[in-house]
């Protein structure tokens, strides 16, 4: 293996509080001036809070059309239903992969009244040949998502493989991955990615480090590292401070195949072309979702 096969970082970057749905309050990493997005995720959210009031509201009723979108709930409950009769609730741990495909009218809503609600929502762009494909829900309970340790690191798989443990989602236009890691300050963790895919590794505890040993560079707590291209991830969990020195990092590292089509998006619909996404509009309000 040469150094040159090492992922480095391309960017740090932080997200942007924003709002969505009936007033939820959030951070918009993807998809925000600093990083508009990353073929082939057009967006990712981070959620968390302890106020109520930041996310009781929810999001009502809302359509998508033409990619899908990644609900990953690390602490609190929501309940999602559509007009296709699907219904079901997310509970800490959970993972829903929903394709939207032609066309799907959903919402999502807290099944909580207090409590910390905390998670993310990862949108995942379809190739054109499959924007217009029947809706689907990919719904996996905690008790589904398996976990491995690798010398000392511990690892959600959501998808993707490691140590021969495979993911339970399977998409393979953009064959992704999807990794919850934990790593204790000093332990590292080495992961092979397809040469060429898109990755970024987003932390939501404590610093990792990132890179050759010689040339790691720290992404903080909030921070999401771009990285650059390589067949191989090098980790390491790092001190954030005195008072978190013994603090796990927490971190999730996706990536994907670029699909290298054009983009045209607006709210809720992402298509190839301005005349799909009129289409997408018109077909919304004349209820053919």
């Amino acid at each position: 293996m040469t150094s040159s096969s090492i992922r480095g970082i391309a960017r740090i970057v932080r997200g942007m509080p924003t709002s969505d749905g009936a007033g939820v309050k959030l951070t918009r990493v993807i998809g925000q001036r600093q990083l508009a997005d990353l073929d082939p995720f057009l967006m990712l959210d981070e959620f968390g809070t302890d106020n109520p009031g930041d996310y009781i509201a929810g999001f009502p009723d809302h359509p998508h059309r033409g990619f899908e979108t990644v609900t990953y709930m690390l602490d609190g409950r929501m309940r999602h239903r559509d007009n296709h009769g699907h219904e079901g609730v997310l509970v800490p741990g959970s993972v829903q992969w929903m394709t939207a495909g032609r066309g799907i009218v959903h919402s999502e809503m807290p099944e909580q009244q207090e409590g910390r609600m905390r998670g993310f929502q990862l949108w995942i762009n379809l190739p054109a040949k499959d924007k217009m494909t029947a809706p689907k829900y990919q719904e996996f309970g905690p008790e589904r998502i398996p976990a491995v340790t690798v010398d000392g690191a511990r690892v959600k798989v959501i998808a993707g493989r490691v140590e021969g443990v495979d993911g339970p989602i399977a998409q393979p236009a953009t064959d992704p991955t999807y990794l919850d890691i934990a790593l204790d300050p000093g332990v590292r963790f080495s992961h092979a990615l397809p040469d060429g895919h898109a990755a970024f590794l987003f932390v939501y505890e404590g610093a990792v480090r990132v890179g050759e040993e010689e040339h790691a560079v720290t992404v903080d707590t909030h921070q999401l590292a771009v990285l650059t291209d390589g067949d191989t991830v090098r980790l390491e969990g790092a001190a954030s401070g005195k008072d978190t020195a013994a603090q796990p990092a927490r971190a999730i590292l996706v990536a994907g195949r670029p699909l290298r089509e054009p983009v045209a998006k607006y709210g809720p619909f992402v298509m190839n072309t301005r005349e799909e996404l009129m289409q997408a509009f018109e077909d919304f309000q004349s209820g053919r979702f």
